[in-house]
């Protein structure tokens, strides 16, 4: 299998170097050319993972058509809300058959789709196959510092088809990085997207000098809330509430981050939500 992944941020580039260790020849697009240049000559990319020396059997690129020619397997690793023009210019370059995979975080604006519908729908039946079966999801913990150190981690791989799940997993899994296959693709991008919500909430509860029971209890509640970060947040909340599914505080997140709310007010909205019993199924 050949692989190409097209994105050279920290989680692309640390994405493509898994997939050399595995054993997976791997091609990295980058969209500037000199970036290019210094992760195929340097073995370093200098623009997001700077001073790392990255394997030097990572080929780079400029050129998309020379990075997705004979890929097997397609990895997107761009901001998720440029998703879906970048794949419109790629669709034409890419292997019928192709596995698809989101590296991606994020829910798309408008839409409120996914990653792996927004590939579904732009890629079309030829590329994606019946009913989404090429579309894997690779999801976290995933923090590109510590993963392109080759320190120890574990992912979630999963797409609707077992058995294309597990080729997934066979590509990238290697003794630092062991991804476990799963075929709840909702599940998993629903909870990539959403604790990246909850990390900032958690995150302005250390700005305002909050200890430590605050904290575990932001994430403690969070929980309840999954199923990226600040541009998630509107599209998050918008398929909530179509949905009918209380997320307080998601709410409360986006009306800091977008809304102007006090986080003094935010807190304290929190706080003095009434108490209810927590239940959930039948």
């Amino acid at each position: 299998m050949k692989a190409a992944v097209l994105g050279a941020g920290s989680w692309g580039t640390t994405f493509a170097q898994v997939l050399c260790d595995a054993g997976t020849p791997a091609v990295l697009y980058a969209r500037k050319p000199q970036l290019a240049k210094a992760l195929t000559g340097l073995h370093e990319n200098p623009d997001y993972l700077p001073g790392i020396a990255l394997t030097p059997a990572l080929e780079a690129t400029s050129d998309p058509a020379e990075a997705l020619d004979g890929a097997d397997l397609v990895a997107f690793a761009v901001p998720a809300q440029t998703l879906r023009p970048n794949l419109a210019a790629w669709v034409p370059l890419i292997r019928p058959g192709a596995l698809l995979v989101s590296l991606m975080k994020g829910i798309e604006h408008g839409t409120c789709m996914r990653m792996s519908e927004v590939i579904a729908e732009v890629a079309g039946p030829e590329l994606a196959g019946p009913d989404a079966a090429r579309i894997g999801v690779v999801a976290g913990p995933n923090l590109a510092g510590e993963i392109i150190r080759r320190e120890y981690t574990a992912a979630v791989v999963a797409c609707r088809s077992e058995s294309t799940a597990v080729a997934l997993q066979e590509a990238c899994h290697t003794p630092y990085f062991r991804p476990y296959t799963n075929t709840d693709v909702t599940g998993c991008e629903l909870g990539a997207a959403v604790k990246n919500v909850i990390a900032i909430a958690v995150g302005i509860a250390v700005a305002m000098g909050l200890g430590d029971n605050t904290r575990a209890t932001l994430i403690t509640r969070g929980l309840a809330e999954i199923a990226e970060g600040v541009s998630s947040c509107g599209p998050v909340l918008k398929l909530a509430r179509t949905h009918q599914v209380e997320m307080p505080i998601t709410e409360v997140v986006a009306a800091v981050t977008s809304d102007g709310l006090p986080v003094a007010q935010a807190a304290s909205m929190l706080a003095s939500r009434s108490a209810k019993p927590e239940w959930y199924g039948p």
